[in-house]
């Protein structure tokens, strides 16, 4: 069982940044990988970036390519998501899920555990 806590969320103009931060409890938490995903009023939820247990492993969606950075310190059972060069298209809650599963999956049905959400939103 992994719980799930989400911050740094906030209002932030366009070309601004944010760091989300995740805590995890739980001792399994660097056996995990790790996801991020958003959702933005009246759409699905869509992912953004994933890591695999040993941090080595990242992958991300086209939209934020070069411009969001996950990363996850397991000593401190904690995932990261450095966003940078924010768009107002950028808006929307953001979680941070979490599965047993080695292989990292970008859908929302591959991960057991999620968060509350943290509001970004983005302004022009």
């Amino acid at each position: 069982q992994v719980q799930l806590v989400e911050s740094g969320g906030g209002l932030v103009q366009a070309g601004g940044s944010l760091r989300l931060s995740c805590a995890a409890s739980g001792r399994t938490f660097s056996t995990y990988t790790m996801g991020w995903f958003r959702q933005a009023p009246g759409k699905e939820r869509e992912f953004v970036a994933a890591i695999k247990w040993s941090g080595h492993g990242t992958y991300y969606a086209d939209s934020v390519k070069g411009r969001f950075t996950i990363s996850r310190d397991n000593a401190k059972n904690t995932l990261y998501l450095q966003m940078n060069s924010l768009k107002p298209e950028d808006t929307a809650v953001y979680y941070c899920a979490a599965t047993p599963s080695v292989a990292i999956s970008t859908t929302p049905k591959g991960y057991a555990y999620w968060g509350q959400g943290t509001q970004v939103t983005v302004f022009s």
